[in-house]
């Protein structure tokens, strides 16, 4: 069954979050997908991801790359899964895929801060639990690490 998870960003930024979170699921053999909600952002990621930490490296590729099926992890502005992906990223409001069954794990990346997002998140998640998917809800606690807090 299909796990999405929601992580409302407060204390960090998505550019903060996002590579820590990628590189985990690579140490786990998990080839991943990374789904923004514009073309530009995509472009902007692959930048960020490239120069992230001086003492770590993230491969990857744009849905672009002729060889966007070999990469371990693709960033892209559409529902595409060139990869073979079993973790998807969603940022940037991008929308849950058709095909969220395919996958063993959607995470939402939202900003806390905003409250158009929020509400945005919240109806993303009664969505999800309608639809029967395992949903979980994760915060930074005061240290800055992760707690489920649902």
């Amino acid at each position: 069954m299909t796990e999405i998870l929601f992580y409302q960003l407060t204390e960090q930024t998505l550019e903060q979050v996002l590579p820590s979170l990628i590189q985990r699921s690579l140490e786990r053999g998990w080839r991943v997908a990374v789904q923004a909600s514009s073309e530009e952002r995509v472009e902007a990621l692959d930048a960020h991801l490239w120069t992230w930490r001086d003492d770590a490296f993230l491969p990857h590729g744009s849905w672009r790359d002729a060889a966007a099926a070999e990469q371990p992890v693709v960033l892209l502005p559409n529902e595409e899964n060139p990869n073979g992906a079993v973790v998807r990223f969603l940022v940037d409001g991008a929308a849950i895929p058709g095909d969220a069954a395919a996958y063993e794990r959607l995470v939402l990346l939202f900003d806390g801060n905003d409250p158009d997002t929020l509400e945005a998140a919240r109806e993303r998640w009664q969505a999800a639990k309608a639809q029967g998917f395992e949903v979980t809800y994760w915060r930074t606690d005061e240290n800055g690490r992760w707690q489920r807090q649902a």
